[in-house]
């Protein structure tokens, strides 16, 4: 069992940026963003492998959000730059047992609590 901590999360104006961490409890895998804005359904953000070396992003916010990892810390981070309103949402991590980046939300096993960023116009 791994359990998942994010954190970072907070209200911010359109054009900011901010940095999510996610912290395990031991060893993950490859590891992944979502996000879920109200009324709508849960979204892939990006992805990233076992080691850090490689990383897949949803269209809408690749070029503006970066995903890494420092596994000596057993955390997962995501950067993100340029904040627009529609980035507003609840921010998940999720573990997968896969080793490579994982889109689908059924291959994560572990998911984290959410935290919320929300940016102002």
């Amino acid at each position: 069992q791994v359990h998942l901590v994010e954190s970072g999360g907070g209200l911010v104006q359109a054009g900011d940026s901010l940095r999510l961490s996610c912290a395990a409890s031991g060893r993950t895998y490859a590891m992944g963003w979502f996000r879920q804005a109200p009324g709508k359904e849960r979204e892939f953000v990006g992805s990233i492998n076992w080691n850090g070396g490689n990383t897949f992003y949803a269209d809408s916010v690749k070029d503006r959000f970066t995903i890494s990892r420092d596994n000596a810390k057993n955390t997962m981070y995501l950067q993100l730059n340029s904040l627009k309103p529609e980035d507003t949402a609840v921010y998940y991590c999720a573990a997968s047992r896969e080793l490579t980046p994982v889109v689908s939300p059924d291959q994560y096993h572990y998911w984290g609590q959410g935290t919320q960023v929300t940016v102002s116009s």
